[in-house]
């Protein structure tokens, strides 16, 4: 089963249960007010903006208004937990938080499980107390040095600065427990992403972290913020429940034919070479042939709940085909589809014809739908990988430059040089454009599309990503401070120079555009806290500009930042060359086709710094 391509179906999934009407388990908090919690303290509250002071610990600026909940403390106003008012076993949160400088924070699941929350800026090996990390539990019998145990450190920081919007999703698994109250399985922590990074997956939570509301293990109970140790917001706040029974398979039957088939014969009038009963749908089938056949299996699907769910059917070496109640409605370019079924007893008919005799079985047929996480109906062992099981990972324990393609959310830069450092700090040049396109904070690259049998020349980041916008040349030339920015370089006498290494193996970018030689200089920020960005320009053409940043918005602080891109990062306007009037010149935001940006006028030497 492709979990991967399940998490990308899933808004598709939601709206058709919208249009199915069918009973939802997902709360998408509103935020207008308070009244989805217990008893807040006045440190909680609702705003329409918030910014955090980079200079000043646990310090918001909080404008009113709706739809961000925040926690504000100070060092003589310690706030205090937040719980939901409904309890929750089974449960997906998804939401945005921001963290302000120096706060500690955190999400109980269930009162009981904790994930921290904690400024992690820069922090290049983190440890079960910082961002992202399941907390330890705590004995005060064991001895000094190991009260503190089963705590789990994220497997790289992924973590942003603070007064940036942070992305975190938690799937958790409620412990178990049988009809005598005894507890069966413990809870689990199925997964936790933070800024589209994987750092936690299937951990076991034998019993509550440290800091519990108490240690008493439920099947249910509600959400809790903690609020009496930092200043912390959050926004876009959604909780899906899962407390209903998963649709079962009953009188499970295969039959195999020997042969090359397609997903049109009509099985009906060849005959098997061999039927019978069958445990589970796979490809685990007593003398199921090694090449070319067809495969069916045929059963009775319970449906508890009439409502529209989703199905993935997967196959490797050919194709399949999923029939419900004799209806097929997966399109034959795509694995998912969704269909609404009655309550009781539906007709399920499963085909796989395995075509490409060189190529390994595999099947396997994945369902979600109201109240129940994606499941397998079939055997997970049977399912096609999704990924490789050997991946090819480039780590970057000193400064480690790599040439190959990079996909930006579909736009490939085929002239791309990604800079690795050992800080934890990392980004893509585009030398088509002279462009600094990505920047992303944790591991270095996968490379494994790339060398991978004949490869695709693509290596992708794996750290939390921040793109910079569509490629485009950095430096154009304007007719006025308002004319739009071309998408190429056509007309600007553009030619790329390549790059020279540095004393200290950092890659210095050189290109000519308007006949002047540009030199590009890119090194990690002070504390590994973002990237430094020097550019200098031999004999700069008049009308000519950089640009700095663009986004949905650029909002002006003070002392020469930025906040970029709906709070994504900051950009610091250093300043420019050695002389008096280059020392004037200053940044500035304009609107461009429903976006801003930040452009300056060229100088010989332009200093600015992105803190992300």
């Amino acid at each position: 089963m492709n979990r991967k391509q399940l998490f990308l179906a899933l808004p598709l999934f939601l709206s058709a249960l919208i249009q199915g009407k069918t009973l939802r388990a997902q709360e998408e908090l509103p935020l207008t007010d308070l009244s989805f919690f217990q008893n807040p303290s006045d440190s909680w509250q609702t705003a329409g903006d918030v910014r955090a002071d980079l200079d000043n610990k646990d310090q918001f600026f909080v404008s009113g208004g709706k739809g961000i909940l925040v926690n504000q403390v100070s060092s003589t106003h310690h706030g205090a937990d937040l719980f939901t008012k409904n309890s929750y076993g089974d449960l997906d949160l998804e939401l945005d938080y921001m963290m302000a400088k120096g706060a500690n924070s955190g999400i109980y699941l269930q009162g009981r499980y904790e994930v921290q929350l904690l400024d992690s800026w820069g922090r290049v090996h983190p440890t079960a107390s910082d961002n992202g990390a399941i907390y330890e539990r705590w004995d005060d019998s064991r001895p000094d040095g190991q009260k503190g145990y089963d705590g789990h450190a994220p497997r790289q920081n992924a973590s942003r600065a603070p007064g940036v919007w942070q992305h975190l999703k938690i799937c958790f698994q409620a412990p178990r427990f049988d009809a005598a109250g005894n507890k069966i399985a413990s809870a689990r922590i199925l997964s936790v992403e933070l800024n589209g990074v994987t750092i936690q997956e299937n951990l076991e939570l034998p019993g509550p972290t440290r800091g519990s509301v108490d240690n008493q293990e439920t099947a249910s109970g509600p959400l809790r913020i903690q609020g009496d140790h930092g200043s912390v917001a959050f926004r876009n706040i959604v909780l899906t429940s899962y407390d209903k029974h998963v649709p079962t398979l009953a009188g499970l039957q295969y039959s195999f034919f020997g042969g090359k088939y397609g997903p049109h014969t009509d099985l009906t009038k060849l005959k098997p070479l061999a039927e019978g009963k069958a445990a589970l749908i796979g490809v685990a089938i007593p003398g199921l042939p090694k090449n070319e056949f067809a495969l069916c299996f045929k059963a009775s699907l319970h449906i508890e709940q009439a409502g529209t769910y989703l199905f993935n059917l997967n196959s490797n070496a050919g194709n399949s085909l999923l029939l419900l109640n004799g209806k097929s409605f997966i399109k034959p370019d795509s694995t998912l589809g969704a269909i609404y079924l009655p309550a009781g007893e539906q007709s399920l008919e499963l085909r796989y014809f395995k075509t490409e005799g060189y190529g390994k079985p595999a099947l396997g047929l994945g369902i979600q739908g109201p109240g129940f996480r994606e499941t397998a109906l079939g055997d997970p062992t049977s399912a096609p990988v999704d990924g490789h099981d050997d991946p090819i990972l480039i780590n970057a324990d000193q400064v480690t430059v790599m040439r190959s393609f990079i996909d930006l959310k579909g736009t490939i830069v085929t002239h791309a040089v990604s800079v690795g450092s050992p800080d934890k700090v990392n980004y893509t040049y585009d030398l088509d454009h002279g462009m600094l396109v990505q920047l992303w904070r944790g591991d270095f690259l996968d490379a494994t599309p790339m060398w991978h049998d004949r490869g695709n020349g693509q290596s992708i980041p794996r750290g939390a990503i921040q793109r910079l916008g569509k490629p485009a040349p950095a430096i154009e030339s304007l007719a006025t401070a308002q004319s739009s920015w071309t998408a190429d370089t056509t007309g600007s006498a553009y030619r790329p120079k390549g790059y020279a290494l540095d004393k200290s193996g950092n890659p210095v970018f050189r290109y000519l555009i308007y006949g002047s030689a540009v030199e590009d200089k890119i090194t990690v920020s002070e504390e590994g806290h973002g990237i430094r960005r020097e550019i200098t320009v031999k004999d700069p053409v008049p009308g000519t500009y950089i640009r700095l940043a663009e986004g949905s918005s650029i909002e002006e602080l003070s002392n020469g930042y930025y906040l970029v891109d709906d709070k994504s990062y900051y950009l610091k306007w250093e300043g420019t060359g050695a002389t008096d009037s280059d020392k004037s010149t200053k940044p500035f935001i304009r609107d461009s086709n429903g976006r801003k940006e930040l452009i300056v006028p060229v100088s010989a030497k332009s200093v600015y710094t992105i803190l992300f």
